[in-house]
C-alpha cells in the first residue's frame, strides 16, 4: 500500500509524509476515525514510507528491497497485533497465529470491517480480543534491534478490544518506548481506550470519506460505472468497506430481508413468528447478529429522514426505497429515541455475552410495544 493506492484524504497524508520529512516522528500515534475512512491503508503506506530507502517527496519507491517486503507484508521490521479468539479456554493466543491469514486478507483489501474480518477467522459466535499475552509478545519483539532499517513499525489494529491487562502493560511500553520504534495505533472507538494511553498518542483524525472520492475511487479501481457508481457512494455514507459490500448486494439484501420481516411481526406482535426470527438470527452467530442491529438502526435513521422529507435522506438502495416509502412513516420524532435506544440496548448486551435468543426476544416486544403505540 503506497500513498498514491489510498482513497482520499490528502491532508492526512502530507501530514504524515511532512513529519517524516522534518524529522519529527513521534513514538506513537493514533490514527482515529469511523469505518471505512481508510486508517489502516494510512497505517500501511506511512509504515512503507518510513521504512523506504530511497522515498521521493510525495510517496515511497515501491522498488527498493524494503518497499517489496513490506508489500507482501514480510518486512521483518514491520509488526502487527490485531483481534483473535482463542479455541480453548485455557489456550494462548496472539496475533502471530494468524498472521498468514492476516496478510493475505489485508493484501486483498485493506479496506474491510471488524465483522468481516472475524468471519474471515471463522470465530462462530466468540468475541474477537488482542489478549494480555499479547503484550509480551510486544515486548520481545520490540526488544530486538531494526533487521534491516532505522525504524520498528508496530500497528495495532482496533486497540479498543485490547483485554484491560494487556493496555495497562501497553501503557508502560508506551511511556518507555525502545529507541527508534513507532506504535501505530488504528481505532474506530477511542472512547474504548484507556484515557492514560491516549494522553501519550499523538491524535490524528481520519475523517469519513466524502461521496466523491468514494465514487471516484469505484470507477478507477473497481470499473465499476458512473450512475451505479454514484448511487452506492451515496449509500455508504462515507465507509468504503461498505460501498464495496454493495458492489455484491448478497449481504445487504438477507439484513435487509431481516429487517423487513422484524417489522412485520412486530407489528401483528405474532409471538410464535417472532420466536422463529429470533431463533433464526441466534443461528448465525454474534459477530452477525451485530452486524443485523447496526444495519437496522442505520436503515431506521434513514426512514427518520425520509419521514421528514429531508432532501439527503437518499441513501437506500431500491429495494428499502420501495419499503421505506410507506414504512417511514411509523419512524418520527416521537419515537425515534425510544427506537434507537432498543436497538443500541441490545447491541451492548449482544457485546457483553448475554443470552443472546432473550436479548432479540426482548428487543423484539419492546419495537412491538413502540410502534404500535
Amino acid at each position: 500500500m503506497l500513498f498514491r493506492d489510498v482513497i482520499g484524504q490528502k491532508p492526512v497524508i502530507q501530514n504524515l509524509i511532512r513529519s517524516v520529512q522534518e524529522g519529527r516522528i513521534s513514538h506513537a500515534q493514533m490514527l482515529f476515525g469511523p469505518e471505512g475512512s481508510g486508517k489502516l491503508p494510512l497505517a500501511l503506506a506511512y509504515s512503507r514510507y518510513i521504512l523506504c530507502t530511497s522515498r521521493t517527496p510525495e510517496d515511497a519507491c515501491g522498488h527498493c528491497i524494503s518497499c517489496q517486503k513490506i508489500s507482501k507484508l514480510i518486512h521483518p521490521d514491520l509488526h502487527f497485533v490485531f483481534p483473535v479468539f482463542r479455541e480453548k479456554t485455557a489456550e494462548k493466543v496472539t496475533s502471530e497465529k494468524f498472521l498468514p491469514l492476516w496478510r493475505s486478507f489485508v493484501l486483498n483489501n485493506p479496506y474491510f470491517s471488524y465483522n468481516q474480518w472475524m468471519k474471515a477467522l471463522d470465530s462462530e459466535n466468540k468475541q474477537g480480543m488482542i489478549y494480555v499475552e499479547e503484550s509480551a509478545e510486544i515486548l520481545r519483539k520490540l526488544s530486538l534491534k531494526p533487521y534491516e532499517s532505522d525504524w520498528k513499525v508496530m500497528i495495532i489494529w482496533l486497540p479498543e478490544r485490547m483485554h484491560p491487562a494487556a493496555a495497562n502493560k501497553l501503557l508502560k511500553i508506551l511511556e518507555e518506548p525502545p529507541d527508534q520504534t513507532l506504535f501505530l495505533l488504528v481505532s474506530e472507538n477511542t472512547q474504548a481506550i484507556l484515557p492514560t494511553i491516549l494522553s501519550r498518542v499523538q491524535m490524528i483524525r481520519v475523517p469519513r470519506l466524502p461521496d466523491s472520492d468514494i465514487e471516484k475511487a469505484l470507477q478507477e479501481k473497481f470499473s465499476v460505472e458512473k450512475t451505479p457508481s454514484r448511487r452506492i457512494a451515496l449509500q455508504a455514507g462515507g465507509n468504503f468497506a461498505r460501498a464495496l459490500s454493495l458492489i455484491n448486494l448478497s449481504g445487504e439484501d438477507q439484513q435487509f430481508e431481516r429487517f423487513v420481516t422484524l417489522m412485520r411481526l412486530v407489528w401483528k406482535k405474532n409471538i410464535p413468528e417472532i420466536i422463529g426470527w429470533v431463533d433464526e438470527l441466534a443461528s448465525v452467530g454474534r459477530e452477525e447478529q451485530k452486524e443485523f442491529l447496526q444495519y437496522a438502526l442505520s436503515l431506521v435513521r434513514e426512514n427518520l429522514l425520509l419521514n421528514l422529507k429531508l432532501p439527503f435522506a437518499h441513501r437506500l438502495t431500491e429495494p428499502e426505497i420501495d419499503f421505506s416509502r410507506k414504512f417511514s412513516a411509523f419512524i418520527h420524532p416521537g419515537n425515534i429515541e425510544q427506537i434507537h435506544d432498543a436497538f443500541s440496548a441490545a447491541q451492548a448486551h449482544i457485546e457483553a455475552n448475554a443470552y443472546d435468543k432473550l436479548v432479540l426476544f426482548d428487543l423484539a416486544l419492546s419495537l412491538s410495544e413502540i410502534i404500535r403505540k
